[in-house]
């Protein structure tokens, strides 16, 4: 998860991973000794390791909560997907609203570019912090690897795709904090990365 925050002390919390009480505590205690003001949450995508702390998060802080709308049947799977792999998992509540493709989400003095990057899931997004030459990535692309395309609304060509329009448009010094692993740059995954510099095909 990542948690998101200016000057202005207006905080939005981006994937909630936190699965348990001591996870939330975390969060908790973290917003609190830095005084932040959490105004909203934002899900990438709604795979259920990115969705766990979904309730809590807005109970907690009594926010809103965003997404894309083709992610919908994702989130809705999560309780179905949790019983699954015999998991713990406080149902997530229905977002206030949708993220939509090239609009952008403010907070505080802050403003994040919504980029739709489907191919992880139907629905997955990025937010994009031009001033900051930041990426908040999801799931979409990692240090020289990708999401996985073998769940349910996963497309190998469509994720290759997002990621060579959507990110792979903006200059290579920008820096992708991805859903899982070490951050990376757009530079860096041009040249290394094996799915997409043709060494290596899906």
């Amino acid at each position: 998860m990542y948690i998101l925050w200016d000057d202005t002390k207006e905080t939005v919390i981006v994937d909630p991973g936190c699965y348990n009480a001591s996870d939330q505590k975390q969060v908790a205690t973290f917003v609190e000794q830095n005084d932040l003001n959490v105004v909203a949450l934002l899900n990438t995508h709604c795979h259920i390791d990115h969705i766990f702390g979904n309730a809590f998060v807005v109970e907690r802080f009594n926010v809103p909560f965003y997404m894309h709308e083709k992610d919908l049947p994702v989130l809705q799977s999560g309780q179905q997907t949790s019983m699954m792999y015999g998991l713990n998992y406080d149902t997530s509540p229905n977002p206030k609203s949708y993220l939509v493709e090239g609009e952008d989400f403010s907070f505080g003095e802050t403003t994040l570019k919504i980029r739709f990057t489907p191919g992880h899931s139907p629905g997955s997004v990025c937010f994009i912090h031009h001033e900051s030459k930041t990426v908040i990535g999801g799931d979409v692309l990692f240090k020289q690897s990708v999401g996985r395309t073998d769940l349910p609304g996963g497309d190998s060509a469509t994720l290759i795709n997002s990621i060579r329009t959507e990110l792979f448009t903006l200059s290579d010094d920008f820096t992708v904090h991805s859903g899982h692993g070490p951050e990376t740059t757009i530079g860096f995954e041009k040249q290394y990365n094996p799915f997409l510099n043709g060494t290596y095909q899906l």
